[in-house]
């Protein structure tokens, strides 16, 4: 049911392909950020100056998130024959839990327009990891076995 067989139909991608798909994850994930935080601030100026909007607040968490999901993949595909179906709901997941922050510091007072922001920051943090992975360091082919 969970596709979680320990039967991979593939092997981890290459270190290159990985350590690629993790720095342009960051990369990318950052530029996002920073372009939500532009737009969240320009269109709710009460954001400004929020905290959680600060680059090291949210650059250090992001890059936390990143690298666990980039060492989450290699094992998946370890540990499954449909490697893509599973990382693919274990980062809607993933996903899901990292807004419960979200939705606590908001009943706690936080200002519900910066935290949608916060949120929207988690959503494309995941699509934007989830499909370089998939896409940039894909599984590769088992070999066959050698006589």
């Amino acid at each position: 049911m969970l596709h979680l067989d320990f039967a991979p139909s593939s092997r981890a991608p290459s270190v290159v392909r990985l350590a690629l798909a993790t720095v342009l994850s960051i990369g990318l994930s950052l530029l996002a950020d920073a372009a939500l935080v532009a737009i969240g601030t320009r269109v709710f100026p009460t954001t400004k100056g929020y905290g959680h909007f600060h680059f090291q607040s949210y650059a250090k968490l992001t890059i936390i998130g990143i690298v666990i999901a980039c060492a989450a993949w290699p094992i998946v595909i370890r540990v499954s024959s449909a490697p893509r179906w599973v990382f693919f709901r274990a980062a809607i997941v993933v996903t899901a839990v990292l807004l419960l922050p979200d939705v606590y510091i908001w009943h706690q007072g936080q200002p519900v327009r910066a935290v949608a922001f916060l949120m929207l920051m988690h959503l494309a943090i995941g699509l934007i990891t989830y499909n370089l992975l998939v896409h940039v360091a894909p599984p590769r082919r088992q070999e066959a076995h050698r006589r």
